[in-house]
């Protein structure tokens, strides 16, 4: 544990500074730290329709965290071998899936992994990858520290902080959860050691935004309205029309497209029809057999007919009769290739003010389930960790997109990992090419592909690269001791309730 040792001659002022500047935060004694996020349940609805309207405009548009921006991606050190400072322990996981007899060929994603979303210091939309883990109030996410506290700008809680599970473009399949308290060691929210760099934020309930209904308004009303709308256009009759435009409250929502005529096109033209034309018998002769403006339209027809429509037929045809007084008209037809023309059409704008349905989703751990949570266990054991990669290589290859989530396997390294320009001292590193985006996942130790549930032992803190290529093959985690089992225990057995 690492800590800012304050110089006698410096007490009083010093511990001025920090009596003004800390206060509400744990001491030095208290490995403990612990904020507020949502501190109302009005607050808590409020944000989880800030991420869900507009079919969850926000979430799509948000980004990866970018702590580490993908210079600082640097070859690792090595040192020493890991002490536990208190006996191993673990808790176990909740909502396990029904084991299956079958042999299992693919890894089973787990229900619990999810991303969070937060706006930082600068106002960006962000997210990071996570888990739902075991709690008291199955109401807990385990995640990286950076990406609750923003220590790059603000110094403080991330603002909107949000869990959803399962998520994948926009949608929320369990819920958006919204951050009620963030529970993070002391020397990460006060010193930003990232030796301490892993997080645990109670949440409320979930919110699941159910249908939307429009109802119908004024244009006025219309415009007044700062949330979700829609317009309608819908074909009326041109006496509505007429009557519409002559009333100047209703002229401006009446609208109408002109008619176009019929043109006479080539018969490769797109939307080209072909119909039949009828000309004289030399101008059918003339004509060309095959497909093509003004060639011949199948085999002249000559049709029967009686006196007086002989007599009154003034077309372009042959007429004709035999000896025994029958009367026949012979046509004569060519192709003709044309685009249709329309009818003019008339439109009224109907304005509508749209509401969604908000329900409560239930606890968390209820929906999902969560992982259990280990401390003080030995290195150099196989790791199952997830994550949501989105942030290309240094050298600017992009192998992920961050819509769904990746994993590694492999088993943790023996000795500490080390990073003077991160202040890193003692980080568990794994063989891992996922990028940032992942940061925050899960790495779960004693992962069950059946049942889908292990233990919680470190999240994805930092990228390394070892060989120097300019790509991620490395990823690094803080080592869960018995410090971080207590900043989990205190989270673990607080009540959050619901958001409405």
């Amino acid at each position: 544990m690492k800590r800012i040792l304050i110089p006698a001659g410096g007490a009083v002022l010093a511990t001025g500074l920090l009596a003004a500047g800390l206060a509400g935060t744990a001491s030095a004694a208290n490995d403990v730290d612990t904020d507020p996020m949502a501190k109302s349940a009005a607050t808590a609805k409020a944000i989880a329709a800030f991420w869900a309207d507009n079919n969850g405009a926000a979430l799509k548009a948000a980004k990866e965290s970018n702590v580490w921006d993908g210079k600082d991606v640097e070859k690792l050190k090595q040192k020493g071998g890991y002490s536990a400072d208190s006996r191993p322990g673990t808790t176990p996981p909740i909502g396990a899936e029904k084991k299956t007899t079958a042999k299992v060929q693919n890894v089973n994603l787990p229900k619990t992994i999810g991303k969070v979303f937060f706006v930082n210091g600068k106002g960006e939309k962000k997210w990071c990858s996570a888990t739902s883990i075991q709690s008291q109030y199955r109401n807990l996410v385990a995640t990286a520290g950076h990406c609750v506290y923003d220590v790059k700008d603000n110094q403080d809680v991330m603002s909107k902080w949000v869990f959803v599970p399962g998520y994948y473009q926009g949608k929320s399949p369990w819920g958006i959860y919204v951050g009620k308290q963030a529970f993070t060691h002391y020397d990460f929210s006060t010193y930003e050691d990232y030796d301490r760099d892993y997080a645990f934020v109670t949440v409320y309930n979930g919110v699941q935004l159910g249908g939307t209904s429009a109802a119908k308004v004024t244009r006025d009303q219309f415009n007044a309205h700062k949330g979700e709308k829609d317009v309608k256009k819908v074909e009326v009759s041109k006496a509505e029309f007429d009557k519409g435009t002559l009333d100047p409250n209703t002229f401006p929502d009446f609208s109408s497209v002109d008619p176009t005529p019929e043109k006479e096109v080539g018969p490769d033209h797109p939307g080209a029809v072909v119909a039949k034309k009828e000309v004289s018998e030399k101008t059918y002769k003339d004509a060309k057999v095959g497909r093509g403006q003004n060639f011949k339209y199948g085999e002249p027809l000559t049709e029967s007919v009686d006196k007086k429509t002989y007599d009154e037929y003034k077309g372009l045809g042959e007429k004709s009769k035999d000896a025994a007084g029958n009367y026949f008209i012979t046509r004569f037809y060519v192709q003709k290739w044309f685009v249709p023309g329309s009818d003019a059409k008339y439109y009224r704008t109907d304005y509508y003010i749209l509401s969604s349905s908000i329900k409560d989703a239930g606890r968390l751990g209820d929906n999902v389930g969560g992982q259990g949570f280990a401390w003080n266990q030995p290195t150099g054991k196989p790791v199952r960790v997830f994550g949501y990669p989105a942030a290309p290589h240094p050298d600017g290859n992009k192998n992920y997109t961050g819509v769904t989530p990746k994993w590694c396997y492999g088993k943790t390294s023996s000795k500490l990992a080390v990073s003077a320009a991160k202040k890193i001292e003692e980080h568990v590193a794994l063989k891992c090419a996922m990028t940032e985006g992942a940061d925050g996942g899960p790495w779960l130790l004693k992962y069950s592909n059946a049942k889908r549930i292990g233990y919680v032992n470190g999240v994805t803190s930092t990228f390394a690269d070892q060989n120097g290529n300019d790509r991620v093959d490395t990823i690094t985690s803080p080592y869960f001791d018995g410090e971080t089992a207590s900043v989990y225990q205190a989270a673990a057995k607080v009540w959050s309730g619901k958001a409405f």
